[in-house]
């Protein structure tokens, strides 16, 4: 899905002006193309919820350098304790698989993340590492659908997002919910390669940063293990002028 944590933090966070058609390919297109920053640095906190109702709080910064899908991103938990400086670094460039590296200072090493780690959780939130990951529009096709839901006081297109092939995702199909008037994705439900619903987002909060609109809470709700995660955007910051230095593996020990 142009996916969760930063995928959700910013393709659900930026927003141009209203769609010219109602092509499915062309409304994803537009939460794609929407975000035309040069760098971001998001502040954000994530509270994660067990089945039996209780919750952890974690905070991170989330950093990208290039664009959307041609980019590079960090994401670096400063809180709790036992998970500050794990970073993960994806990488992706259009025409290739994303790649993904994770820093963990218990152990002092940077490893790759396996493709077959893609469904696992991130840092024990409702987030996978996929959800974490930056698709390419090309890596699903769209198919446009009656439903016209009003959702977060904003009506809506429905639109059916299935993997180009199956490696491109862990997900056999996605349910998308665009906002007609903000490319935004205000709502998705994910089904497994058995066609059975696992995880449902939804985002609020819809703000202006710049003229860039965006969602600063993102629920997501594992209906598996009856847990959930709210991402909540504390703070936004544009074209700082981020060193792209910064965002390699090799660097990824180093204190930003």
């Amino acid at each position: 899905m142009k996916n969760a944590m930063l995928s959700l933090a910013l393709c659900v966070s930026c927003a141009l002006p209203g769609f010219a058609q109602t092509d499915a390919k062309t409304v994803m297109a537009g939460v794609y193309q929407q975000d035309t920053s040069h760098d971001v640095t998001l502040k954000a906190t994530l509270d994660v919820t067990d089945k039996d109702g209780h919750t952890v709080r974690k905070r991170f910064v989330l950093s990208r350098v290039g664009s959307f899908g041609n980019g590079k991103t960090l994401v670096r938990f400063t809180d709790p304790p036992d998970l500050r400086g794990v970073t993960l670094l994806s990488i992706n460039e259009p025409g290739s698989p994303d790649r993904q590296w994770i820093y963990t200072p218990a152990t002092e090493r940077v490893r790759s993340v396996s493709p077959r780690e893609r469904s696992e959780r991130f840092a024990g939130s409702d987030f996978t590492y996929e959800d974490i990951a930056e698709h390419e529009l090309d890596d699903f096709t769209y198919q446009l659908l009656p439903d016209e839901d009003v959702i977060e006081n904003h009506k809506t297109y429905k639109i059916l997002a299935t993997p180009a092939s199956p490696d491109r995702s862990q997900y056999k199909f996605i349910y998308y919910w665009v906002a007609q008037d903000v490319p935004c994705i205000l709502h998705a439900q994910m089904y497994d390669p058995d066609g059975r619903e696992v995880r449902e987002m939804h985002a609020s909060g819809l703000k202006k940063e710049k003229d860039i609109w965006g969602a600063r809470k993102t629920e997501m709700t594992s209906l598996v293990d009856g847990t959930k995660s709210v991402l909540t955007i504390d703070e936004v910051h544009l074209n700082a002028g981020l060193d792209a230095a910064r965002f390699t593996p090799e660097a990824l020990e180093k204190t930003p």
